[in-house]
């Protein structure tokens, strides 16, 4: 398993600093006088899964039990999980995995069965109940917990969500029910206010919740492991990185593209693609086809501890994706000081300046990319000013800490606030 307990701290900081809000969205939380408070937390996938709203899942739900909350864990029984109904994974955070047994192409109505089923039987065992991420579970559990007269927040993971959902008659139902029953709906960047509010949530409701950094883990190299790293790696020049899935969404044909007009400037630079996923013969076959194999790395997947090693060892990230809700590989990098190349779009401007903390490419500019990438490469100075900008942007308003006191916030207020009303929206 990849997890790493050292990832799960807590301590109390204050909340998020007004001029770092991106959303003004609900965005004072007062904080009464609640006694001790139990959580459960429903998310189908969830670490080993290492996707951002599953490592966020983890770090928050540690946190919060770190500050005295009582908080467990419901998630699906697909793979990578352990064949087990209970356990504590790494963090200290307990886990109950619901559907096991359930056939592969059943597991999420397996899980949705599970999940209304353990509201009815558990109801006494919890005060609130967080739905992360839409899904059948979603529809299957907001109807009971109204039965219930228990509170439920709901948190959706990206931009695009909300919009994907209205599609669709079971989404229609889930946004329907989420409008009339759940106290916060919590969103990612200002893109995702406007899609909520053309879905009909009421700007009451919504909240603007960032995902949490690992700040002390993720935190820049001494020099001497810096070096031995790249020694180790055979790292020669600027070295460029990217991490996340090689899918489509995230636009490496046209990154590609712009760095082989990079390359062409700096010849010693490097492109590291640190992941895997559906796209990797597509961008292995485009290496070739622009002639960059010789300076294009692909690590394919790798362990938490070696995805910091690698960042830690580079000098610019990369991160060009067409959407993004709260971009944590890019807050991770800026974390262990790195400036960056970003598309401009709203869940990276939340976090990058252009200019402070990085720059901004029009998505899917090749020529824009290019030109970005070729001033950073080119100017040592930038960059170590941007890392240090950006490094200190994440420690002062997005660490673990920070973002479990936000989390800690809305759950009081919620718990304070009584059984919800009627719902007439």
């Amino acid at each position: 398993m990849e997890n790493n307990a050292k990832d799960c701290s807590a301590a109390v900081f204050p909340a998020v600093p007004e001029a770092h809000r991106p959303v003004r969205i609900s965005d004072e939380l007062a904080v009464p006088a609640v006694g001790f408070a139990k959580i459960v937390l429903i998310s189908f996938t969830y670490p080993p899964v290492l996707g951002g709203s599953e490592v966020e899942a983890q770090r928050v739900s540690a946190a919060l039990i770190q500050r005295g909350y009582d908080v467990e864990v419901w998630c699906g029984a697909a793979d990578p999980m352990p064949r087990q109904a209970r356990w504590t994974d790494p963090c200290g955070v307990p886990v109950r995995i619901l559907g096991l047994g359930w056939p592969h192409r059943w597991l999420a109505h397996g899980f949705s069965i599970g999940v209304a089923w353990n509201l009815l039987r558990r109801r006494k065992h919890y005060h609130v109940v967080y739905f992360l991420m839409q899904g059948l579970h979603l529809a299957a559990g907001l109807p009971l917990t109204r039965l219930l007269r228990k509170p439920a927040v709901m948190k959706f993971s990206g931009s695009g969500l909300i919009a994907l959902m209205q599609k669709s008659w079971l989404g229609r139902l889930e946004l329907k029910w989420l409008r009339r029953w759940a106290r916060r709906v919590m969103i990612l960047n200002e893109g995702m206010v406007a899609e909520a509010l053309a879905a009909g949530l009421a700007r009451e409701q919504l909240l603007w919740m960032p995902n949490p950094t690992e700040v002390d883990n993720f935190r820049p190299a001494e020099p001497e492991e810096r070096r031995r790293f790249r020694e180790h790696q055979a790292l020669r020049g600027v070295t460029v990185i990217f991490v996340g899935r090689l899918a489509p969404e995230k636009e490496l044909a046209s990154l590609l593209g712009g760095f082989a007009r990079a390359v062409a400037v700096h010849p010693d630079a490097e492109l590291v693609l640190v992941g895997d996923g559906p796209c990797r013969e597509e961008l292995l076959q485009r290496t070739r086809q622009l002639g960059i194999e010789a300076s294009v790395r692909f690590t394919g997947r790798i362990p938490v501890d070696d995805v910091r090693a690698w960042l830690q060892a580079s000098d610019i990230f990369v991160l060009v994706s067409n959407a993004e809700g709260f971009p944590c590989s890019l807050a991770e990098a800026m974390s262990v000081g790195l400036p960056s190349v970003v598309s401009d779009i709203p869940g990276n401007r939340q976090l990058i300046d252009s200019q402070v903390h990085g720059l901004l490419a029009a998505v899917k500019d090749e020529e824009s990319l290019g030109l970005c990438l070729n001033q950073l490469i080119g100017e040592p100075l930038l960059r170590a000013r941007m890392g240090r900008e950006a490094r200190s942007r994440i420690v002062e308003n997005y660490s673990t800490d920070r973002v479990a006191r936000r989390y800690e916030q809305m759950f009081l207020q919620v718990l304070s606030s009584g059984v919800p009303a009627s719902g007439a929206r």
